[in-house]
């Protein structure tokens, strides 16, 4: 039901912004202000892409655990994704995911949603005494 309501109310707010930016500067400078918004997100994705890769083959190569690493290439791809969608709104998380000022904080967003989403699957840990074991017999 989110997912649906995302797809429904993310394009309305977007059209609604151009709409009332349009407005304001007017359709030309609107469409340039896209368009220089999508090369300035390629760019940046582009730049922070190839940073984010350093730091992770750095993190290999010392032979730690690259979770941070990993994290940022997390963001940088939806970040670049919202950045391909056009509109104002969609540009605007996405270059706060790519931003490396910014990404701490969608790192911890990230991680937070992840711990929930694995601890909250319902699954409880077996108590002691009560394995879930089934007895049987195996035959050839």
């Amino acid at each position: 039901m989110l997912l649906l309501t995302a797809f429904i109310l993310v394009p309305v707010v977007e059209i609604w912004v151009i709409i009332q930016i349009g407005h304001v500067i007017g359709p030309w400078w609107t469409v340039l202000l896209l368009i220089a918004d999508a090369v300035f997100g390629s760019w940046l994705v582009r730049h922070e892409g190839r940073r984010a890769w350093r730091a992770l083959r750095t993190a290999l190569e010392e032979g730690r655990i690259p979770s941070s690493e990993l994290a940022d290439g997390i963001l940088l791809l939806v970040g670049g994704t919202l950045m391909l969608a056009p509109g104002f709104v969609t540009d605007l998380f996405g270059v706060l995911l790519i931003l490396p000022m910014t990404r701490p904080l969608g790192r911890r967003l990230l991680a937070r949603a992840l711990a929930r989403r694995l601890t909250g699957t319902g699954r409880t840990a077996p108590r002691p005494g009560h394995d879930d074991v089934i007895q049987g017999e195996v035959m050839n």
